[in-house]
C-alpha cells in the first residue's frame, strides 16, 4: 500500500501562521505524517478484493443453507 506524500514543513508553517506555537505545529505535522504513512492505510484495490472474497463466501453459505433446507423439507414430507 502506498502512503500519501505531503510536505510536513509546509503544514507546520501554515499551522504557525494560524496561531500554533512552533512546537505545536511540529508535533501536529509529525503526528499527521505518522498517521498517514502507517500500515493502517487501505487502498481501493485491497477493499475490492476483500469485498469480492466476502461476496463469494456469503454466496456459498446461502447456497449451503438452501440445500440443507430443501433436504430437510424433503425428508419430512412423506411420499403419498
Amino acid at each position: 500500500m502506498n502512503a500519501v506524500p505531503f510536505d510536513t514543513l509546509k503544514l507546520a508553517d501554515r499551522l504557525q501562521s494560524g496561531g500554533f506555537t512552533v512546537e505545536q505545529a511540529k508535533a501536529a505535522a509529525t503526528a499527521l505524517a505518522d498517521a498517514m504513512g502507517g500500515a493502517d492505510l487501505v487502498t481501493k484495490e485491497y477493499l475490492d478484493s476483500r469485498l469480492g472474497d466476502l461476496e463469494q463466501r456469503i454466496t456459498i453459505k446461502m447456497g449451503s443453507m438452501m440445500v440443507i433446507a430443501v433436504g430437510a423439507v424433503a425428508a419430512l414430507v412423506k411420499p403419498l
